[in-house]
């Protein structure tokens, strides 16, 4: 255990001590809310106001209000859910730093287990995910209640820091294994590049799944991605969403949560909570044992 703390304590001081790593975590969350505030988020607020329209007795201008509070707090519910990509591939890019200069030969040459030096790795790279995934869901929870939005209950912030950590853990053994593939910084760098993009498209941040045809959504719900975004937009606009949808049909309601991504459902069975904490918790399994089989072939190849 105390060789697990000292190369989880090693990896981690790396992450921190690099402000410009930390920047370039943050800076998808500068550029989703850039996407929202000026491309995408006034054709949703649009898409929702003119729902809310179609029902006589409405306070236009409340509702409006209401969806612009909405829209936000969805926009932040991905933000605070894609933040671990960013995070997790910065905190691993020290892996393929020390494979290139050599020092991850020198760790193996130590009398410490290949398993307990993965271990802190990947240990490392969750614990920085969930550190700035919480900064992120402090800073936006902070500006969503300045805009006029409630702020989250205790049972909300103790259930959003549980998907924070399950979320983490599933990027933390993604990118593990991506960095386990890689032979180098330019590899490295390609693929982080891709997973980075994708995942914004994947987590239905920049075009809601509902809106996706059937055939793309159903590639979609393949990959961890949307379950923990689900996750977090179910928690993050459930007050709000239920502010601006009062008086409306609970049918109306639940064709919204499925367009938008906030509830998942696979044929006509809606996911539960639990249902998509177990979907990302397995993909993390998976990722970590493939990482680890692959760290060993690697190796071998490599002699």
């Amino acid at each position: 255990m105390s060789q697990l703390f000292v190369i989880t304590s090693r990896n981690l001081k790396q992450y921190l001590r690099d402000k410009g790593a930390i920047f370039f975590s943050l800076l998808s969350m500068f550029i989703v809310i850039v996407l929202m505030f000026f491309f995408l988020g006034d054709a949703n607020v649009d898409s929702i106001t003119g729902l809310l329209a179609q029902f006589p007795g409405r306070d236009a201008q409340q509702d409006k209000k209401n969806a612009e509070l909405l829209v936000l707090a969805w926009t932040c519910a991905g933000m605070v859910s894609i933040n671990a990509v960013t995070v997790t591939q910065a905190s691993l890019s020290y892996m393929i730093k020390d494979r290139e200069t050599g020092k991850l030969n020198s760790i193996y040459t130590a009398p410490v287990s290949r398993l307990v030096i993965a271990a802190g790795y990947v240990l490392a790279a969750w614990i920085s995910s969930v550190m700035i995934c919480s900064l992120t869901l402090i800073i936006t929870e902070i500006y969503c209640v300045m805009q006029g939005m409630e702020p989250y209950s205790f049972l909300s912030h103790l259930k959003l820091l549980g998907f924070i950590a399950a979320n983490s853990f599933t990027y933390a053994t993604l990118m593990y294994l991506v960095a386990a593939v890689a032979k180098s910084s330019g590899a490295w760098g390609g693929l982080g590049t891709i997973i980075g993009t994708l995942v914004g498209f994947l987590g239905g941040i920049y075009f809601p799944i509902g809106q996706l045809s059937d055939a793309i959504a159903g590639i979609v719900k393949c990959t961890p991605v949307i379950y923990g975004a689900a996750l977090f937009r179910r928690e993050m606009t459930e007050v709000i969403l239920s502010s601006t949808f009062e008086g409306i049909p609970a049918e109306v309601v639940t064709e919204f949560n499925k367009v938008m991504g906030n509830e998942l459902s696979i044929g006509d069975h809606v996911l539960s909570v639990p249902a998509e904490l177990a979907v990302l918790l397995i993909c993390g399994t998976v990722f970590l044992i493939t990482g680890a089989v692959a760290v060993r072939f690697s190796k071998k190849t490599d002699r």
